[in-house]
C-alpha cells in the first residue's frame, strides 16, 4: 500500500492553483501532520477556500510520535517540516512531498523518497489529468514560489513542453 505523507507548500500551491484534486487522483489516500494542517487553514486569511481540504476524505491527519526525532530535526526546520519527515519515517512512507530545500535534503540522507510540488505536476501532466505545467508554472511564479530559470526549463523539459 502506498503511504504518502506531504508538507505544507505542495498542497498549499496547489490549493493557490485551484488543484487540489490532484492529490487524491495521483496518490489515493494523503497523510498530514497537524502542523501541516493548521498552516494550511490559515490560507483561508488569504481568501482561499478551504472546504476542499477541511472536507476532504482522502485526507488523513496524523501526529507524529518520535518525539527525540521531532525535536532534532526543529532545530533546522519549521515545525511542519519536521513533523512531515518524522511522520514519514514513522508510517514508512513510498513518498514525502516537499519543497523546501534545507527539509528535502535531510529527507534524502534518512533515506526517503521526496518529490515536490512540481514533480506533482509533471506526474499529473504524464497521467493527464492536466493538460499543460507551463502556465501553471508562470502562476505559481506570479503566486511568489521561487523557481530559478533552469528549473523552469528543466521541468517543461520533464513535462515534453
Amino acid at each position: 500500500m502506498n503511504v504518502v505523507i506531504s508538507d505544507t507548500s505542495p498542497i498549499s500551491g496547489l490549493i493557490r492553483l485551484n488543484l487540489l484534486e490532484l492529490l487524491p487522483k495521483l496518490y489515493g489516500e494523503l497523510i498530514i501532520p497537524p502542523t501541516v494542517y493548521a498552516e494550511l487553514l490559515n490560507l483561508s486569511v488569504f481568501g482561499y477556500e478551504m472546504t476542499p481540504l477541511t472536507t476532504a476524505s482522502w485526507l488523513k491527519i496524523v501526529p507524529p510520535q518520535n518525539y527525540t526525532l521531532l525535536s532534532q530535526l526543529s532545530q533546522d526546520l519549521d515545525l511542519g517540516e519536521a513533523e512531515a519527515i518524522v511522520l514519514a519515517k514513522e508510517q514508512r512512507a513510498t513518498l514525502l512531498i516537499i519543497d523546501e530545500k534545507k527539509g528535502r535534503a535531510i529527507a534524502r540522507e534518512m533515506d526517503l523518497s521526496i518529490v515536490g510540488l512540481l514533480g506533482v505536476l509533471i506526474e499529473a501532466k504524464q497521467k493527464k489529468h492536466i493538460p499543460l505545467i507551463k502556465p501553471l508554472l508562470i502562476e505559481l511564479q506570479k503566486l511568489g514560489f521561487r523557481i530559478s530559470p533552469s528549473l523552469f526549463e528543466l521541468v517543461l523539459k520533464e513535462a515534453k513542453e
